[in-house]
C-alpha cells in the first residue's frame, strides 16, 4: 500500500483557533507530481448514544452556524488536551443533558471528514441514565434536550432535522440493535 502514500514536502500553518487549526501542505504524489493539501487539525470528540429508562433516545437540538440552521444531534463534545474519551463523554452527557450514567460502553471511533480533517469521534453507548441536575452547557452553547422514540428519530432523519453523520449513525445503530434483539 506504500505506493499510495503522499510525501509531505512542506507544511504552512495558516490558522490556529479555539477548536481547529488549518495547515497547507505541499505533497509529492505517488506519480512524482506535486500538489497542495488543505488540512484541518482537530483534537477529536466524543458522542453518546443515550437511551432513557423509557427506551427513548436522548438528543439535543441546537443551532449550528456553519449550516445556519437548528439540527437535532446526539450529545457530543470536543476532547480537551490529553483528556480520556470516556471521561469526556461522561462530562459532555452531564453538561448537555443533565444526565449521568452508571455504565458507559465504548462502541467505535470514526473519522468525520478524512478528505480534509483529522477529527476522530469516539462513540459511546449507555442505557443506564439517571437524571442528575440541570444542564450545564458551555457559556456559548444553547440547546434543548429531547427524548424521542426510535420511530420519531427515523422521522427526524427523513425530514432532515437529524442531518449530521454521527447522529444518523446513532439512529441506525439503535434501529439495528433493537431489530437484532427482537430476533434473538
Amino acid at each position: 500500500m506504500d505506493h499510495l502514500n503522499e510525501k509531505t514536502l512542506s507544511t504552512d500553518s495558516v490558522y490556529e483557533g479555539k477548536i481547529i487549526d488549518l495547515e497547507i501542505q505541499e505533497v509529492e504524489l505517488p506519480n512524482g507530481n506535486k500538489s497542495k493539501r488543505e488540512i484541518i487539525r482537530h483534537p477529536g470528540a466524543v458522542a453518546i448514544i443515550a437511551i432513557t429508562p423509557e427506551n427513548k433516545l436522548l438528543f439535543v437540538r441546537q443551532f449550528r452556524k456553519a449550516l445556519d440552521k437548528v439540527i437535532v444531534e446526539i450529545p457530543a463534545g470536543k476532547l480537551e488536551k490529553d483528556e480520556d474519551p470516556k471521561k469526556c463523554a461522561e462530562r459532555e452527557l452531564l453538561e448537555e443533558t443533565g444526565y449521568e450514567c452508571e455504565n458507559l460502553e465504548y462502541l467505535t471511533s470514526f473519522y468525520t471528514s478524512p478528505g480534509f480533517a483529522d477529527e476522530l469521534i469516539h462513540l459511546f453507548y449507555t442505557d443506564s441514565l439517571k437524571e442528575c441536575k440541570e444542564q450545564q452547557p458551555d457559556e456559548d452553547e444553547f440547546l434543548d434536550v429531547m427524548e424521542v422514540t426510535l420511530e420519531e428519530a427515523l422521522e427526524l432523519v427523513k425530514n432532515q432535522q437529524i442531518h449530521d453523520a454521527k447522529t444518523a449513525y446513532a439512529v441506525q445503530y439503535e434501529q439495528l440493535k433493537r431489530k437484532m434483539e427482537n430476533h434473538a
